[in-house]
This record gives structure tokens, sequence and C-alpha cells, in this order.
């Protein structure tokens, strides 16, 4: 309390004085500072990821990488699952802030896209010499579906519309490994593949079979795959153009009406829109950089933003990445107007402060002798002691000097003016003392003349 009272009266050392206002501008400093780093970090996001030949993880930690090198404000840890099913399973349980699914994935409702990543096409492929031409001609058969679980909502899709239960259809998982030897030892009739549409892949699909020049695989046309999408939403029909697997001969040989599932980097709803704004628009202007490496990566592009069409809007599109895509991204005025008109206002306060401080920090030390009544009491042995006219006039013009000066602080308000009675009395004791000195001067020069 001591201390404070010393604060308040300004009765400290000017140097303690100076010092403690040096510890607070740099106290100020050192929180601006603080929070200008904090508002530079850049915001990390957990993304996880998965397929079969571990290519999208691949490609999320390439754009990862670039995101990095580019300074750009997001950052993406990225964590391999294995399969999209398993990281979709992940971003269900809420270990991530961001995944690679597809849109037939289980759970999404905490999910909203952010951009389409690619889109994979569903192929029934037989193999070379069979006579399985169409759906119906697989009865009694098996299919082996390559990637097993991931791949069930398709198998569920083709079961409920061709009712391939009551026509005893089999399905066998099977990993990339296990093909050759059920192609070749005849465990599946068909193999189910669902894969993007690029030359990898499609060079895959086809070291699949054995070469020959007799015969080629042939692709199962899923003739109501427009029915399958418009009951399922996730699933879209297709129609692969001629020769898309091999051009000569060609396979397909005529546009094959098919189903495509699209996959979504998605992201949490709770994500910030601006966050997701910034990831968007780090990840098409690092794609551009990439394609060359991962071609895959062109497939990269804007979910549906139209609220009214049904098409391609199962996983709703973040505000984020909409605000993005649409052009309506706030502003740095629209969003921080309110914040920088209250900066001024704390700016102006500060300037206040800076200035209190300032003449905190310089005041005088002043002793009890310096203050308006000890100084013009001071004044009375002048008064006593002058000589002549002139001391006498230069002297109470000194009085009249304090007088006014103590009159304004009264006006202004100021707590360290003096006691007005106090300073009336002292005033009236120095014009009496005045008087006096004055009419002896007077008597004086009388004498003298």
């Amino acid at each position: 309390m001591a201390v404070v009272a010393a604060i308040a009266t300004g009765r400290l050392p000017r140097w303690l004085r100076a010092t403690l206002v040096v510890a607070l501008a740099a106290l100020a400093a050192g929180a601006g500072l603080f929070a200008y780093r904090y508002a530079k970090t850049p915001t990390t996001l957990t993304v996880v990821a998965g397929s079969l030949d571990a290519d999208m993880p691949r490609f999320m930690a390439a754009l990862a990488s670039h995101m990095a090198s580019s300074d750009s404000g997001i950052r993406l840890k990225v964590i391999d699952k294995g399969t999209a099913w398993e990281a979709a399973k992940a971003f269900s349980a809420d270990e991530a802030d961001l995944a690679i699914v597809r849109a037939d994935a289980n759970d999404l409702s905490a999910a909203q896209s952010v951009v389409v990543f690619a889109r994979a096409v569903v192929l029934i492929v037989v193999p070379p010499g069979s006579a399985i031409s169409d759906m119906d001609e697989l009865k009694g058969k098996t299919i082996g579906v390559v990637g097993g679980p991931v791949n069930y909502q398709v198998v569920e899709a083709l079961k409920q519309e061709y009712d391939l239960e009551r026509t005893k259809v089999q399905f066998k998982d099977l990993n990339l490994g296990e093909i050759p030897q059920a192609l070749k030892s005849k465990q599946v009739n068909a193999l189910l593949v669902v894969m993007p549409i690029s030359e990898k892949y499609l060079a895959m699909l086809r070291n699949l079979f054995p070469r020959n020049g007799k015969s080629n695989p042939t692709l199962i046309a899923i003739e109501s795959a427009g029915a399958i999408a418009s009951v399922t939403k996730y699933y879209e029909s297709y129609d692969l153009p001629k020769g898309t697997v091999q051009g000569s001969p060609p396979i397909p040989d005529d546009d094959l009406t098919t189903l495509r599932v699209p996959f979504y980097l998605v992201a949490k709803k709770t994500l910030d829109d601006d966050v997701v704004a910034s990831l968007t628009k780090s990840i098409m202007e690092t794609r551009r950089d990439l394609i060359g490496d991962f071609p895959v990566l062109k497939q990269i592009s804007a979910p549906n933003t139209d609220k009214d069409d049904d098409k391609d809007t199962f996983i709703p599109i973040h505000p984020g990445a909409a605000a993005y895509f649409d052009g309506t991204q706030k502003t740095f005025l629209d969003k921080y107007g309110d914040q920088l008109t209250y900066l001024s206002m704390v700016l102006g306060s500060l300037a206040s402060i800076f200035a209190a401080a300032w003449k905190f920090m310089t005041k005088k030390e002043e002793g009890p002798e310096s203050l308006p009544l000890m100084r013009l009491y001071a004044f009375r042995d002048q008064l006593c002691n002058a000589n002549s006219e002139a001391e006498l006039a230069e002297t109470e013009r000194r009085i009249d000097e304090i007088f006014k000066n103590e009159l304004k602080k009264h006006a202004r308000g100021d707590a360290d003016a003096t006691n007005t009675g106090a300073l009336g009395l002292a005033m009236q004791q120095l014009a009496n003392v005045t008087a006096q000195k004055r009419a002896t001067l007077a008597g004086k020069s009388q004498v003298h003349i």
C-alpha cells in the first residue's frame, strides 16, 4: 500500500519512475510480440488417408510438403490408415480434422467436403476366355472383390438392384497379391475393382491378366447404374469411353455404362471457416505444381456449391470451401473492421496513457519549499527588503503569476491546486505587507525631498 501511495502521489525518485515506465513498456511490447507470433503460427491439421497401393497417403504427404515449403498458413500431419475404409472409421471416431474418404463411407454425419479429390470407377472385369458378357450371366458365379470392406457398399447396391442373392452370386474378398492365383485356379469368375481412371491404375489392371493374342479381358456393363445412383445418392452413373482400358483391340469395345464414386477431402463441420478457406486455396494452388509427379491430382476439383442441386451434394460442402470457390471470402476489412475500430480507440487510450506516463516519469522532485504557499511566503521577505518601487513592482508581478497559475488549476479541477482559502489568506497578508512597504518607501521619499 505504501508503494501504491508513493506512485499515486508522485513521490518516487525520478530514476525509479523511469524504470517503472520502461518495465511496463517492455511488458506491453512482449505481449504484442507474443500475440503477433501466435497469429503468424501456421495452423496444423491432422488428415487420415489410405488406399491399397498407399498412393492416397503419398499424395497427401506431397501436398503437405509443398504447402510447408511455400509458406502456407496451413500445415498437414498425414496419417496412413491403410485403406479409405479405415480412414473413414478414424475420422468418424474424431481422430483427425480431415480425411480422404469415399462418398459411400459409413457415418459421415460430421463431415463436410473441401474438394473432390478423385473419382473412382466401378469395373466388373471378366478374365480372357470367359463367356460371361452381362450381369444375368453371373448367376451362380463368384466375384472377387478387390479391397474387401471398402467396397461392401458397392456390393450391397449391386445385390439390391440385381437380386444377386437369389441368383446365388457369391463375393470373395481379395487383396492385390491374391488376384493372380485366384484367377488361375478359377476361384473367382470375375473381379470387382473400384479405381481412378489414370494410366497408372489402368496399367495395374491390364497386368492382372495374362497376355495372349487370342482373347482379352472384357468389362460387364452396369445398365441399372442410373437407378442405383438415384437411390443411393453417393454413386453416379457414368459412361466409360470406348478403349479406356486398352486401345487395340479396344476395351471396352463401346461406351460402357457403369458406376462412379467420388473421393472427397472432408473436414469436420466445427473447423473454422477461414482455416478451411485457406486450406482449399493452398490445395488448389499446390496441385498445379504436383500434377507432373502425380497425374491423378488433376482430378481435384470443386464440389458442387449449388444448394438447390441434388447432384454431388451427398456430402455438403464446408462453408469455408464454398466461400473460396464462390469468391465470397471476406476481405480483411470485412473480417476485422470492428476490431480495427476498437484498435483505434485503444491506441488513442494508449497515447493518453503514454502522455501521462511521460509526465509522471519526467515530473520534477519538489520539496515542501517549492509548494505555491511556501513560495508566496518567501516573497514576504523580498517585499520587506525591497529598496525601491521597481523592486516592489517586480516582486508583485511574480506573486501575481503564482496566483494566476493557481487560479487556472482550480478552474481545471486540478487535485494539486492549492486550497483557495489558504491561498486567499496568503495573498491578503502579502497585500498588507506590500501596502506597508509602499507607504514606508513613500515616506522615505518625502523625507529625502
